[in-house]
């Protein structure tokens, strides 16, 4: 490895498909930086999530990425300094170094922009209902605040987990009306945004979590999964004329958020999506 080498990585469960590994490899390019992007499933390498955290620690990985479902399990052996991310309890970032591994959530920060980027720096959330309240719910629960959403319907099959969330975010804001839903079709009820933080409709995840019913009287739907972009909820939501937000938005703008926490530096966003768009870059 020479001086200006990078050396990054994905911890998950079923990312054959993700396309971490050649947005950073391309933004390393941009910059004039190499960067090498590993998938590790501890899973298929036989070991636990704790021996892959542990392995990339001590192979002086840079930092990592931490997908589904790992990003609440993380947070235990991590410094995180930001009382926000705190709160969320999920962490997708990690940067190595003397010390403790330092945490970030750049799903949080991604989703924002994101949501700013596809619907209007003004536009507002309204009543959103959300189904899944796991590491990237958490996120996405903490970027409506900062949105202004100011009613928030959550559903997760794991009641324990939802009522969780709903009192983490009402704790962060006490204006915001959280209800924990009783199932996805009482939580969609009356929703101007449709949001969907499961893996249902991923590659290997079939099916939409988001019932039908909610599509009529409902303004906007964001996915947070990228693969596919056109997931069957998505496809729906645009069939029935409502504005979309893709999971690929998310995937880009926490990736570069990623990528300027592991590097230091910001890459030409424009430069990146069209190398991204026209499947330049690193081999997947």
């Amino acid at each position: 490895m020479t001086a200006k080498t990078i050396r990054l990585g994905l911890i998950g469960d079923n990312i054959a498909a993700s396309q971490s590994p050649r947005l950073h490899g391309i933004a390393g390019r941009l910059c004039g930086l190499t960067v090498t992007y590993e998938r590790l499933v501890p899973p298929q390498r036989n070991q636990t999530f704790e021996e892959v955290f542990a392995f990339c620690g001590a192979e002086g990985f840079t930092g990592i990425n931490v997908t589904y479902p790992y990003k609440e399990r993380v947070v235990s052996v991590l410094d995180v300094a930001d009382p926000a991310i705190r709160q969320i309890a999920a962490c997708n970032t990690v940067l190595f170094g003397t010390g403790t591994p330092r945490g970030f959530n750049t799903d949080y920060t991604g989703f924002v922009r994101g949501f700013r980027t596809a619907f209007g720096h003004d536009a507002v959330p309204g009543r959103v209902a959300m189904i899944g309240a796991g590491g990237v719910g958490k996120a996405v629960a903490f970027g409506l605040i900062e949105l202004g959403c100011r009613h928030l319907n959550l559903f997760d099959r794991d009641e324990a987990r939802a009522k969780g969330l709903a009192t983490a975010v009402s704790q962060a804001a006490p204006d915001l009306i959280v209800e924990v839903a009783s199932s996805a079709d009482d939580a969609v009820e009356g929703a101007d945004g449709l949001i969907n933080c499961t893996p249902l409709g991923m590659v290997g995840y079939a099916g939409s979590a988001v019932p039908e019913s909610g599509l009529t009287g409902a303004r906007w739907a964001f996915d947070a999964v990228y693969t596919p972009v056109n997931t069957e909820f998505l496809l729906a939501a645009k069939a029935a004329g409502l504005s979309i937000m893709s999971g690929y938005e998310l995937f880009f703008f926490q990736g570069v958020d990623a990528f300027h926490l592991f590097t230091g530096q910001d890459v030409d966003q424009a430069a990146l999506r069209l190398a991204l768009k026209h499947g330049e870059g690193v081999s997947v």
